[in-house]
């Protein structure tokens, strides 16, 4: 296999087994394929924005020899469609579970996870405020948490269930990126400490990027329903 093709193909796998099972006769993920979109344009946007910043201001840059070379204000493709296949493939874990798992397990919890992760936030605004991949990641997660605190959304019981569930394709995936690796972070931008190979703030990355599309998707499907 040409390596080129890698980043790619990761890329497709990711896509594959969503898209497929959304015509499952159960949970019918095809039908809400048009409430999810609009999330994505907007939060895809958003951290492209940042993607294209981050790769200016040497916070992360790409393997050549894992791309297939074509690239978009500074970003590869095979980036681009990142920030869709993945939350296309978290969305789709988050229906599944909403659909087999009657019971909102996190519901009592959910609370108190927004908390702990509201000062850990402050927390690393206020000693790694210097770092810039530390600064964006936390800082967006400082916003959403006081969103989800002064609006209290039913959901967050079951989105934290869901960002649990998907940390396994989350290491799996990340774990390629960064140990081949195809994705090179400047460890002067961010903490320097990892997870595996994995830096610590990609969990929170994933996990403000994923909470984003969800609150869009909630939107954008309780409206279509009210219509």
């Amino acid at each position: 296999m040409d390596k080129h093709l890698t980043y790619l193909l990761i890329n497709f796998f990711t896509l594959f087994f969503p898209v497929v099972l959304s015509f499952d006769k159960r949970v019918r993920f095809i039908k809400n394929w048009r409430h999810i979109f609009p999330g994505l344009i907007i939060t895809g946007g958003l951290f492209l924005f940042w993607d294209y910043l981050f790769t200016i201001y040497d916070v992360w840059s790409f393997n050549p020899e894992y791309v297939i070379g074509l690239y978009i204000l500074n970003l590869p493709l095979e980036e681009i469609l990142f920030f869709v296949t993945v939350p296309f493939a978290c969305l789709f874990i988050y229906e599944c579970l909403n659909y087999y798992v009657k019971r909102d397990v996190l519901k009592a919890a959910s609370t108190s996870i927004t908390l702990v992760l509201l000062v850990l936030s402050i927390a690393m605004l206020i000693f790694f405020s210097g770092r810039v991949y530390t600064l964006i990641t936390f800082g967006l997660l400082l916003a959403l948490c006081i969103y989800l605190l002064l609006k209290r959304p039913p959901y967050m019981g079951r989105f934290y269930l869901a960002y649990l569930v998907s940390l396994a394709p989350f290491y799996v995936v990340n774990g390629i990126l960064t140990s081949i690796p195809i994705v090179l972070y400047n460890d002067a931008e961010n903490l320097g400490f990892r997870v595996g190979t994995i830096p610590f703030e990609d969990h929170f990355y994933s996990l403000a990027m994923l909470l984003l599309n969800v609150i869009f998707f909630e939107f954008f499907k309780q409206k279509s329903q009210s219509a």
